[in-house]
């Protein structure tokens, strides 16, 4: 492989494992939030005790996940030098937001929560939790802004002179339509995130700690609600987002479905292929009639483009409107074959997508009713079960980027400048393949020391209770729930 095919495979495997982390924290620190506030409103020791104990989990997922997110920022600069001085004047305004703003705003008040309890009033530590959530989440939104420029650009100009896009309008570069679908599905993801981790490790603690099933049973059903609730809320964003996606990106659709011929009305949705490995040529599917054309149009008739006719027609749609915006032809490939993404790729991540997310769902379901009524005994399955259930929406999240990215390809800014022009031109194959080496083993280890704390804290089950009193203001503060 050359330099260009490493940095990408790079970029994958550091953005894939950093993104492991990121919805875990916007939805567990809603539901320790929503534990505490509970528990202000009831309390119910109980409740005080799940959201210490959902804490410690929360900030073991903080930390890894703010390690692993600062290499992103390395990447841009080591691997793809030509991308960021192209985009680094749209880029810069909402990753500054998100740094100055948002992320110091979810260290400061998470320090404070920390090392707050007894210390300050009840509201407050309980406010400073919740402006935690609200730092993950405007995070999520500043980061996002600067995705959805990628996958739809709005609000620059192209600079001859410097050859690099200038940013005109802040403001439609945030209220970007890419941006407005795309916010809502990824952070209702989150919460399905969140609600099946708290959902599972319940479910676990109750035959744990049998002693405290009922305890337990009360974050199990909430961790259950809250991955019902997001699940609905997943399938509606995700619609609308569809059907953006299709207005902006019609090839992304069509390589979803492997669709390789338009289809005039009434395009079928494949929940199973078996064919050739391209997908061009199909042996046998499972298909549901017409769900394509509503996923992409909203209407069961709709027309849906397939990948022949758009790789015919994108090239030269492209190119004009290129050179309406004064942008010259090295951003520009015209070559049909560049236009078409790896579709097999597209059409099963896609997929995993949707099932892995829905599954996660049923299995909330499954709680819900197995728990009714002051009900604590489960059977065995479904504890099992609850040991998956934190991982399946995660990987749903995984594989939606994995789709969001890929299906995307070959551009890096759609319309606007290919992968093969912003990697690094100084920059070897070697030196590429030893910079990945190393952050895989890196990640490897990392990954060693999450799974060992988050297990040896959920082992240890919650702490006793003891009730939250001012201390005096000459105590030394110790990092203590």
């Amino acid at each position: 492989m050359d330099a260009l095919d490493l940095a990408r495979w790079q970029f994958a495997i550091t953005t894939v494992y950093h993104f492991l982390f990121v919805p875990i924290t916007i939805g567990l620190s809603a539901m320790v939030a929503g534990f505490q506030t509970w528990y202000m409103r009831s309390k119910n020791p109980e409740l005080l005790r799940l959201a210490k104990f959902f804490g410690k989990l929360f900030t073991i997922n903080f930390a890894l996940g703010l390690v692993t997110g600062i290499v992103q920022e390395f990447q841009f600069g080591m691997n793809w030098s030509d991308y960021s001085k192209f985009v680094g004047d749209i880029f810069g305004a909402p990753l500054a937001f998100e740094a100055l703003l948002a992320f110091f705003m979810e260290s400061t008040f998470l320090g404070l929560w920390i090392f707050g309890w007894g210390r300050i009033p009840e509201k407050l530590h309980v406010a400073c939790i919740w402006l935690v959530h609200i730092g993950t989440v405007l995070s999520a939104y500043f980061i996002l802004a600067a995705n959805s420029f990628m996958q739809h650009p709005v609000g620059y100009k192209y600079n001859p002179k410097t050859g690099r896009a200038e940013l005109t309008d802040f403001i439609a570069v945030l209220t970007n339509k890419v941006q407005l679908v795309t916010f809502p599905h990824v952070l209702t993801a989150a919460y399905l995130c969140g609600g099946a981790m708290v959902m599972g490790v319940g479910l676990w603690s109750m035959r744990k700690h049998e002693h405290e099933k009922g305890m337990y049973r009360k974050a199990a059903r909430a961790g259950a609600v809250v991955t019902l609730i997001a699940g609905v809320l997943v399938a509606i964003t995700g619609d609308a987002q569809g059907k953006v996606m299709t207005d902006v990106q019609p090839m992304k659709m069509a390589a979803a479905e492997a669709l390789y011929n338009t289809k005039d009305s009434c395009a079928e949705f494949s929940l199973f292929t078996v064919g050739s490995l391209n997908g061009e040529h199909e042996k046998f599917a499972v298909t549901v009639p017409c769900v394509l054309s509503f996923l992409a149009t909203g209407s069961f008739s709709g027309k849906v483009q397939g990948v022949n006719q758009l790789k015919r027609e994108l090239p030269q749609q492209i190119s004009q409107e290129a050179a309406a915006r004064g942008e010259p032809a090295l951003y520009v490939q015209p070559a049909d074959a560049v236009f078409t993404p790896n579709i097999p790729l597209a059409y099963w991540s896609f997929r995993l997508m949707i099932g892995i997310g829905m599954l996660a769902v049923l299995i909330s379901l499954a709680v819900l009713w197995l728990t009714r009524k002051g009900r604590g005994e489960i059977p065995r399955w479904l504890v099992v079960a609850g040991i998956a259930v934190p991982l399946l929406p995660v990987f749903g999240n995984s594989f939606g980027w994995i789709f969001t990215e890929t299906g995307r390809q070959p551009w890096l800014v759609y319309g606007v400048m290919t992968t093969s022009t912003g990697v690094s031109p100084g920059v070897s194959a070697g030196t590429v393949i030893t910079s990945m080496v190393v952050f895989t083993l890196l990640y490897a280890v990392l990954a060693v020391i999450e799974i060992k704390l988050f297990l040896d804290y959920t082992r240890r089950g919650a702490e006793p209770y003891e009730p939250t009193t001012q201390t005096a203001d000459d105590e030394p503060l110790a990092f203590s729930y």
